[in-house]
């Protein structure tokens, strides 16, 4: 092993073993990825959270269940998930009470099922992406820390047959393995950061979005009773 005088990173790579290029490769590619990942996840939840706080805002205003059903409707593609739990829960109470169904339980029980398969549906499409975040975060530092002792066990074998060792002829190998474990912290770091910022958010909506199911179903409850109520009274 010649000594370099370069020790800028892109000479550390370029002098660096195949194998520990690939690794490197491997990270940037991971890196680079996730960063999309992060990119679209952060907009995307910004969207929802938008989204979901418009539709609350309308929801509680005072406005007719059926307006805002129709509101949904018309509005799928653009909606936000809870709108999107709204309108299939009154989609399904709808069904019911078309089919002449006349038990309230069975009317509710309806809805929330509709709305609990929504909500799964939601919480699969907000959690897109979070597995590859944890992924790398948790695996760069280790194909990093791989790169880095292959690195050094090649460079311990040039220095074998050198008669004379100095840090001129040590540091260069030593440093091109290094660069393959700050490569996978590179990699991990905004990987982690990401996700467990995406997790506390994921969680919120969750939250809220169990909390408007809980809420919409109570009110579905005293319409309910109060129809049965008024009809009685007519008898």
């Amino acid at each position: 092993m010649t000594p370099q005088t370069d020790m800028s990173i892109v000479q550390l790579i370029l002098h660096a073993t195949w194998v520990v290029q690939a690794v490197m490769l491997i990270l940037i590619a991971g890196s680079i990825a996730s960063w999309a990942v992060i990119f679209k996840k952060r907009k995307m939840l910004k969207d929802v959270r938008r989204l979901n706080g418009e539709f609350e805002e309308d929801f509680w205003s005072g406005a007719s269940l059926n307006d805002l059903y129709t509101a949904a409707v018309q509005n799928a593609r653009s909606a936000g998930p809870l709108e999107r739990v709204f309108a299939n829960g009154m989609r399904e109470y709808h069904k019911l009470r078309e089919r002449q169904v006349q038990d309230a339980a069975t009317l509710i029980d309806g809805s929330r099922r509709a709305m609990l398969a929504s909500f799964n549906r939601e919480m699969d499409a907000l959690e897109d992406g979070l597995s590859f975040l944890g992924t790398v975060g948790s695996i760069a530092p280790y194909v990093g820390l791989f790169g880095t002792v292959w690195g050094i066990m090649h460079a311990f074998t040039g220095f074998a047959s050198m008669e004379q060792i100095s840090l001129a002829t040590v540091a260069p190998g030593i440093a091109e393995a290094l660069v393959a474990t700050a490569m996978g912290l590179f990699a991990a770091i905004p990987a982690v950061v990401a996700f467990n910022r995406f997790s506390r958010e994921i969680d919120r909506t969750a939250i809220r979005l169990e909390t408007f199911t809980d809420e919409f179903t109570n009110i579905l409850q005293r319409n309910l009773s109060a129809s049965h109520a008024s009809s009685g009274a007519g008898h």
